[in-house]
């Protein structure tokens, strides 16, 4: 999968050649999908999207549907590829898990306004707050959504830290979901590669 900076339909594989792709680079794709997957508590889940994982989306919908023409194509791109990081943020795909569909039902009623107050701490400089979200909302009065979509953004300071090694927070500070994490090292240096 050629990493371009900007997906556009001629920097996509054609169904063929990407079913011949999948088959020798699928478990990669999982293994980078897992190293930037970052645990918040119990259940919440949030999955750093790169231009890997989200090309490799685009390229799962487009074989899944048997998408070919360009109009299709194009709507498959309009739909994910915002969710690319652009050098001065970390977007992410927020998942809210829990297994028994009782107690799911529940927490997802307590916990509105949960992907407003997820935040990342650059050490030696401020929260910086989810911004959530922006395609579309994903909560009524009644539940919040258990998906959302979720982006960072940081000063050039704070990006300079990142890169150079300082140490970073993933929190919540939700009422009903008080929750911290170090993000683990080998995460961060995948997180910092998408920062400029």
């Amino acid at each position: 999968m050629q990493l371009t900076g900007h997906i556009t339909p001629d920097s996509l594989m054609s169904l063929e050649a990407y079913t011949k792709w999948r088959k020798l680079h699928k478990a990669d794709v999982i293994a980078h999908r897992k190293l930037r997957s970052v645990l918040l508590g119990e259940h919440i889940n949030l999955q750093f999207e790169s231009e890997t994982t989200i090309r490799y989306q685009i390229q799962e919908m487009l074989r899944i549907e048997k998408v070919f023409e360009e109009e299709g194509i194009l709507q498959e791109i309009e739909a994910y590829a915002p969710l690319v990081p652009d050098g001065s943020n970390w977007k992410a795909t927020m998942m809210i898990e829990y297994t028994d569909v009782n107690e799911r039902k529940r927490e997802l009623a307590r916990l509105i306004g949960v992907e407003d107050r997820l935040f990342v701490e650059v050490e030696g400089h401020t929260r910086v707050y989810a911004i959530a979200d922006e395609d579309l909302d994903r909560e009524n009065e009644e539940k919040t959504s258990a998906v959302h979509f979720v982006r960072f953004e940081f000063t050039p300071p704070m990006c300079a830290a990142v890169k150079a090694g300082a140490g970073v927070k993933l929190g919540c500070d939700h009422t009903h979901y008080p929750a911290h994490v170090q993000i683990n090292l080998e995460t961060l240096s995948s997180l910092a590669g998408d920062l400029r």
